[in-house]
């Protein structure tokens, strides 16, 4: 079935609040109270504008999972699984859009204390995302969107730990002061709490019926130097979405703001794999990432 015939599908065939209920049932990160703001003010105008919605949900990890979760449910029938937002947006229409974002704002309200814990993950999020999207461009990715997506989820279990386990920053902090080439992010995650975040993101992403490979990805982001240690030729789609990913984490300093760390040791433990992975040297590296930053964020 063509992108067409699913657009003029889903213009006449809108889902309903209480369909798009039954599909967002089991896992949901929370949306960013200041993007659910923005939306109310757009969905109250007279004519919504669906790009200027669909650029706001795209900087959310929650409200673009809830999205991609029912494009990519039986409703629509769609053939492959897309992971592309803006394409996500176009497919549901205008009154199904509003819909979801009704639907996630009586998700239950945040605590104060929860939405400062949570900005530095919608930070994080936000920004690694912008800047896969920009290094996927730069090294000639074929699918940037992929990229840009695995770059907003990629953390998406982090909300749900800091649901669970109120200590949570404090576990990943010190995760990220003990990575190196011995020990993984994970490994700190695992020992103390008896799970991680990388898992608790891929059964998220399952759940948001992301499509596999970004499943996947997200499940071994933290797998980095094992997975480049391999130089079968083995898994080499997933080691570009990877070398994109890890080489925007640094960029953005996600080792600071989640980690509160002063040094990258993650970095450290790959740069060298990575970075010959995709042909670049540290020169290289150095120059696109002056160059990404003076960019900004968005």
């Amino acid at each position: 079935m063509s992108i067409l015939t699913l657009q003029s599908r889903a213009m006449t065939q809108e889902l309903s609040a209480e369909q798009i209920q039954q599909v967002l049932q089991g896992i949901s990160v929370p949306p960013q109270p200041q993007i659910m703001v923005d939306l109310q003010m757009e969905q109250f105008l007279p004519n919504p504008d669906l790009k200027t919605i669909a650029k706001l949900i795209s900087q959310d990890p929650g409200l673009s999972g809830a999205l991609l979760k029912i494009v990519n449910s039986p409703y629509f029938g769609l053939s492959n699984r897309i992971a592309s937002i803006q394409q996500a947006v176009n497919l549901l229409g205008c009154n199904s859009v509003i819909n979801l974002i009704n639907a996630q704002s009586i998700k239950g309200e945040l605590t104060d204390e929860a939405i400062v814990t949570l900005n530095r993950f919608w930070d994080t999020a936000q920004d690694v995302a912008m800047t896969c999207l920009t290094l996927a461009k730069r090294i000639g990715y074929k699918s940037p969107d992929e990229a840009y997506t695995l770059g907003l989820f990629h953390n998406c279990g982090i909300p749900l730990m800091v649901k669970r386990f109120p200590n949570y920053m404090t576990v990943l902090e010190e995760a990220y002061y003990n990575a190196s080439h011995e020990r993984r992010v994970v490994d700190t995650e695992n020992r103390l709490l008896n799970t991680n975040h990388a898992v608790v993101g891929y059964f998220t992403a399952k759940s948001w019926n992301l499509p596999l490979h970004l499943c996947e990805a997200i499940a071994n982001h933290h797998n980095a130097l094992s997975l480049f240690e391999d130089d079968t030729g083995r898994d080499a789609p997933l080691k570009t979405l990877m070398a994109i990913l890890k080489m925007a984490e640094h960029i953005c300093s996600t080792y600071r703001v989640l980690g509160n760390q002063e040094s990258d040791h993650e970095w450290e433990s790959i740069q060298t794999l990575v970075l010959e992975y995709v042909g670049l040297s540290e020169y290289d590296f150095e120059n696109l990432r002056e160059s990404i930053r003076e960019l900004g964020p968005g």
